[in-house]
């Protein structure tokens, strides 16, 4: 698959199921990590991968962080929260490193990372390998980070679920460039 085929066409696969990518291709959706726009060679970023048993600890650690900051929380959301990680084979956690730099603000090393991040769902996409990129409050939730070891300096970036797709991946809408850009001044 060419660069702009899987630019055009990568969509989202969010049923996902066994196998995980191999090596080989694990290696290879790294490698397309690490050419992510990088200003001053910090490499902002490190991943964390998490399969087999390890997903259901994962589970354990999102939802003891729901109960932590919730008085009352569902054994439905608690329930829903220890399934999260069994939606696919593999996760890849992206964390961005946030680095002191005179020339490269916080913010611009925090979106490298999720260049980092995109760049593995194309290279994903381009192997046929469905993904999926997903976040919400708990991949932010300071417990969870505590958990997944990350230091101070660090955040999560992404939750990239990977594995093989359950069904024909959808096609994605053509947007017209016409509607996002526009000239300046206008």
């Amino acid at each position: 698959m060419d660069a702009l085929d899987a630019l055009l066409n990568r969509v989202s696969a969010p049923r996902l199921c066994e196998p995980a990518p191999d090596a080989a291709q694990r290696e290879l959706l790294f490698r397309a990590a690490f050419r992510a726009p990088d200003h001053a060679l910090l490499k902002p970023w490190r991943f964390l991968t998490i399969e087999g048993a390890a997903r259901e600890q994962l589970g354990e650690l999102l939802a003891e962080a729901l109960t932590a900051d919730s008085a009352e929380v569902s054994e439905e959301a608690l329930a829903k929260a220890r399934a999260m990680p069994l939606r696919a084979p593999l996760l890849v956690i992206v964390i961005a490193r946030v680095q002191a730099h005179p020339k490269v603000p916080p913010q611009e090393q925090v979106i490298a990372a999720g260049c980092a991040a995109h760049a593995i769902l194309l290279a994903a996409h381009a192997q046929g390998i469905g993904a999926v990129w997903r976040t919400g409050d708990l991949a932010y939730n300071r417990r969870v980070a505590a958990g997944l070891g990350l230091a101070s300096d660090e955040q999560v970036v992404a939750m990239l679920y990977l594995g093989t797709p359950e069904r024909e991946l959808r096609t994605p809408q053509q947007l017209a460039v016409a509607d996002y850009v526009s000239a300046w001044p206008n």
